[in-house]
């Protein structure tokens, strides 16, 4: 499981069958420190309530396709939940 940050979203043209309705968000993953690491990703919203400028946490591989309704449709990355809180070293990266 990793930590990332929603910074934009992704509208297909067109839309492989089990994805209707599922939708795709621009994730940049996070490091230990909560700062940004490697380049975006485009991720599968399980959760289908993430947005931009929210924490989410996300899975990768054959576990991400597992994530959604309909499995094995092909994504490399899919959005399992929304963080609330986090605190790192005692920084509140996420505001009441």
């Amino acid at each position: 499981m990793m930590i990332g940050k929603v910074i934009g979203q992704v509208v297909p043209c067109v839309i492989y069958h089990g994805l209707e309705g599922v939708p795709l968000l621009l994730v940049q993953g996070l490091d230990k420190q909560g700062q940004p690491k490697g380049t975006p990703i485009v991720a599968a919203d399980a959760t289908r309530m993430a947005g931009p400028g929210e924490l989410i946490y996300y899975e990768g591989g054959r576990e991400a396709a597992m994530a959604l309704e309909i499995t094995f449709v092909p994504v490399d990355h899919a959005i399992i939940g929304i963080i609330d809180g986090l605190n790192i070293d005692g920084k509140n990266l996420v505001k009441p």
